[in-house]
C-alpha cells in the first residue's frame, strides 16, 4: 500500500498549533476485529484521521522507506513477523530519514504496563490496553504523541543550531590571526565583523615583521560565501604568512598566492582581491599592493590630531584568479613622521545606509556608505576620542549606519608607527560576535 501523497503541510486544527488538521495514521494491526475497533473509537471521539492500515511490521517500514507520509503509527505489539518492542526498534530505524519520524504509539494486548512502558523505554511514545482503551484515551494519546513528537523535533532542530552557530564562532575566532611583530612602536588593531547571512566569508588578514624588520601587513577577500570560501581565506592566509616569513620579496608574494588560489580554489570563477602593505624597516617608506582591492587609507599627524586621507592609487593590479594580462606593482608612499595605514574588505564600504537618520543625513535605504562615508566616520572616530580602540568604534558605527547585522563580512586592519622608540604602540584584536555586540 502507498499514499503516493505529497509531503504533508503543518495545519492548524483540533490537534492544536502546528500539528495536521487531518493526521494520516497508519495502523499496524493483524486482527480485523482490533482493527475495526480501532476504527470505531475514532469515530466516536470525533477525531478526523486519514487512517490507513498494514497487516504486518515488514509492510509498514515499506511505506515508511518509502517516503509515504505518516503523522502516527499505531502498532500491534503481537504481530505475525515482530513481536513486543522489536516492533517498536524495527519501526524506529524506518524513520531515521524522515525531517520529523512519526509519533509512535504502541497497542498491547497485556493488563499490565510492563510491556507498554518497555515500549516507550524503547522509544515508543504512548501505548494503549486494548479492551481499556475508550475514545477519549485514544484521543488523548494521539494529541499527546504527536505533540511530544513535534516538541522532540523542535528540541533536536535548536540543538543542532546552536551546535552550527558554536562551530561557526569557533571558526570566525580562528581566522583571526595573532600578529607576528617584535617592534614595539608598531601598531597593530584588526577587527572582524561577521556578516548577518549566516554564512561564513572568505576575507583574511594577517602581519607579520620580516628578519630585517620591515612588516607585512595583508587584506584580502575570497569572492562568495560559505564554508569553502572561508576555508579557502584561511589557506591563503597561512600561504601569505609562510611565503613572507620565509624570505619571498613583497612584490612577488601576490603572483606565488596566485599560484596558491589557482590549485586551491573549487570553482574558476572564484577570485580574491587583496591589499598588501610593506612598512619598511627605517618606517620612512610604505609600499602599497593592490590586486583589484579598496585602496587603504593614511592617518597622519600629532595626537590630538590625526588626520585620515584615502590613499588615491595610482598602480592598482588585477585581482587574483582573474584571467587576464597584468601584474602587480608596488605604490610608494613617503612618511616623515607618525602614521597608520587603514585596510579594510569591501564589505565595510558596501553598508547600505538604513535610513535618514542613522547618522549621516541625507543618506536613503539604496545609498552606501562607500569609501569617503568610511573616511569621515574614521576621522570622526579619530577627533572625537582618539587613536585608541579607533577599529572597534568605527565598525560598531558601521554596523549601527547599516541599521543591523551586515549582509557582507567585514574585515579592518591598522598598522602603523607611532615614530618614537619611547611610545609603545596599540595593539587590539576584536571580533564583533552576535552575544558580544548584543550588549
Amino acid at each position: 500500500m502507498s499514499s503516493g501523497d505529497e509531503p504533508n503541510a503543518e495545519r492548524a486544527g483540533p490537534f492544536g498549533p502546528d500539528l495536521p488538521a487531518v493526521p494520516r495514521v497508519l495502523l499496524v494491526e493483524d486482527d480485523d476485529g482490533d482493527a475495526f475497533l480501532v476504527g470505531e473509537l475514532l469515530t466516536d471521539a470525533e477525531i478526523t484521521v486519514e487512517l490507513l492500515r498494514v497487516r504486518t511490521v515488514a509492510q509498514a517500514a515499506a511505506e515508511l522507506e518509502s517516503g509515504a507520509v505518516v503523522d502516527c503509527l499505531l502498532v500491534d505489539l503481537g504481530l505475525p513477523d515482530a513481536v513486543g518492542l522489536a516492533a517498536v526498534e524495527r519501526l524506529r530505524r524506518s524513520t531515521q530519514r524522515h525531517g520529523l519520524p512519526p509519533a509512535l504509539v504502541v497497542l498491547t494486548g497485556h493488563s499490565g504496563v510492563d510491556q507498554g512502558v518497555e515500549a516507550v523505554g524503547a522509544g515508543a511514545d504512548d501505548y494503549l490496553v486494548k479492551g481499556e482503551t475508550g475514545p477519549d484515551l485514544l484521543g488523548r494519546s494521539l494529541r499527546y504523541a504527536l505533540q511530544r513528537r513535534r516538541s522532540l523535533a523542535e528540541q533536536r532542530e535548536l540543538y543542532r543550531s546552536k551546535v552550527r552557530a558554536a562551530e561557526t564562532a569557533r571558526l570566525e575566532r580562528a581566522l583571526l590571526p595573532k600578529p607576528l611583530v617584535d617592534d614595539p612602536t608598531v601598531s597593530i588593531m584588526v577587527g572582524y565583523l561577521p556578516g548577518g547571512g549566516g554564512l561564513l566569508g572568505g576575507d583574511f588578514f594577517d602581519t607579520v615583521q620580516r628578519a630585517d624588520g620591515s612588516v607585512l601587513s595583508v587584506v584580502g577577500d575570497v569572492a562568495g560565501h560559505g564554508p569553502d570560501e572561508a576555508a579557502l581565506g584561511a589557506t591563503l592566509r597561512t600561504a601569505w604568512r609562510t611565503l613572507v616569513l620565509t624570505g619571498t620579496p613583497p612584490q612577488d608574494v601576490p603572483g606565488h598566492l596566485e599560484r596558491v588560489l589557482l590549485t586551491e580554489r573549487a570553482s574558476p570563477d572564484i577570485f580574491v582581491t587583496l591589499c598588501q602593505v610593506h612598512v619598511s624597516a627605517d618606517r620612512r617608506t610604505v609600499d602599497v599592493h593592490l590586486a583589484g582591492h579598496p585602496a587603504p587609507m593614511l592617518l597622519t599627524g600629532p595626537v590630538g590630531a590625526v588626520r585620515c586621507d584615502p590613499v588615491v592609487p595610482t598602480s592598482r593590479g588585477r585581482a587574483l584568479g582573474i584571467p587576464v594580462p597584468g601584474g602587480w606593482t608596488a605604490q610608494r608612499l613617503t612618511m616623515d613622521g607618525p602614521f597608520a595605514v587603514v585596510m579594510y574588505t569591501d564589505g565595510v564600504v558596501e553598508a547600505a545606509l538604513h535610513d535618514a537618520g542613522a547618522g549621516r543625513a541625507g543618506r536613503r535605504t539604496s545609498e552606501r556608505l562607500g569609501v569617503a562615508g568610511l573616511g569621515a566616520v574614521v576621522q570622526d572616530e579619530l577627533d572625537r576620542e582618539g587613536f585608541v580602540g579607533v577599529v572597534e568604534r568605527v565598525l560598531h558605527r558601521v554596523r549601527a549606519l547599516h541599521g543591523g547585522p551586515l549582509v557582507d563580512d567585514a574585515a579592518m586592519l591598522v598598522v602603523g608607527w607611532t615614530g618614537a622608540v619611547d611610545v609603545v604602540g596599540e595593539r587590539s584584536a576584536m571580533l564583533a560576535d552576535s552575544a558580544e555586540w548584543a550588549r
